[in-house]
């Protein structure tokens, strides 16, 4: 335990230069970048939402250069077939083979740009490498680098011409993260720093600060992280909560509870702590939970959203002590 944690501190520093870097170059959005990174360390997917504009490609594109991961991006459209993402196999005439030409699926983090545009075949050609982090094509299984994780947005204000993202979709992404509009302040912040240097989105000179090995390491180390039996039967009735409650007609799945569990232990361990505490899990629990219920008509017309809901439920279960 002692090891771990001097590993711990060396890792503090490093995360402290990450959050310092990534807020010279995005403003504000303190908590999505902290679950963002949450995220990552867990091995989880990310679906990040909000109105175009608001640095969802630029936040992806910088923690992809900080880790020193590769990064790809693809564009989803209507007419995008599942070969464009995954790839395909080639008639090689030189040596009468076909050779296969990976997609931009294959990176260490995957920006999928409006997710919801494609069609449902397309949707759903990343369930196998979401979940199985491997792509099987004409019989042959390809698998993905270790630290592979895909980070899609979606726009949720203009729905016209979008395929909604069914909820076998949406279940597979660890956490769901809603960026929103800047405040005043953080607004005339970003006006001043690209009327002072109109190449800030650039990201040119931004070195790594943490590389790919020492994030692996690092995500070797949740097995490590202490959780009382106490916090596993808070973390198990959070989700029961969600599936008992009047308010929501599809709850949480054992999935859920583990991505919370998961979760829980990252946002600890980048704390720099090797422990989880209650503040641990209420901190990811509305991120890991929101998208994956369904509300019953009822409360929609209420005018109730998932994270009002998800906030109350939790909110319901007594925190242990």
């Amino acid at each position: 335990m002692e090891e771990q944690r001097i590993d711990l501190t060396q890792f503090g520093s490093q995360i402290d230069q990450l959050r310092q870097q990534i807020a010279q170059v995005v403003v504000g959005q303190r908590d999505t970048v902290e679950l963002l990174l949450t995220a990552i360390l867990a091995g989880g997917h990310v679906l990040l939402e909000g109105v175009p504009g608001v640095a969802k490609t630029l936040l992806a594109r910088l923690v992809a250069q900080l880790i020193d991961a590769r990064f790809s991006r693809v564009q989803f459209t209507p007419d995008l077939m599942p070969s464009d993402v995954l790839g395909t196999n080639v008639f090689n005439m030189q040596t009468s083979q076909f050779d296969f030409h990976a997609g931009p699926v294959f990176a260490d983090i995957v920006l999928v740009d409006e997710i919801n545009r494609a069609p449902a075949k397309t949707q759903a050609a990343l369930f196998e490498v979401m979940e199985e982090r491997q792509v099987t094509i004409d019989g042959t299984t390809h698998r993905m680098p270790p630290l592979y994780t895909i980070l899609a947005t979606q726009n949720p204000v203009e729905q016209e011409g979008t395929y909604k993202l069914p909820e076998a979709q949406t279940d597979r992404f660890m956490m769901k993260l809603t960026m929103g509009y800047p405040s005043q302040e953080e607004e005339v912040t970003i006006l001043q720093r690209h009327h002072a240097n109109q190449r800030l989105t650039k990201l040119e000179g931004i070195d790594p600060i943490v590389s790919k090995e020492q994030l692996l390491a690092l995500r070797d180390t949740l097995q490590r992280v202490f959780v009382d039996d106490a916090l596993l039967r808070y973390i198990a009735a959070i989700t029961a909560q969600t599936r008992q409650s009047r308010t929501v007609f599809l709850g949480a799945s054992p999935r859920a509870s583990v991505a919370l569990l998961q979760g829980s232990k990252a946002y600890a361990l980048l704390q720099g702590r090797d422990f989880v505490t209650p503040d641990d899990v209420r901190a990811v629990a509305p991120s890991v939970l929101q998208h994956r219920l369904i509300l019953t008509a009822e409360a929609e017309m209420e005018g109730l959203t998932q994270q009002k809901v998800i906030q109350r439920l939790i909110d319901k279960v007594e925190v242990p002590k």
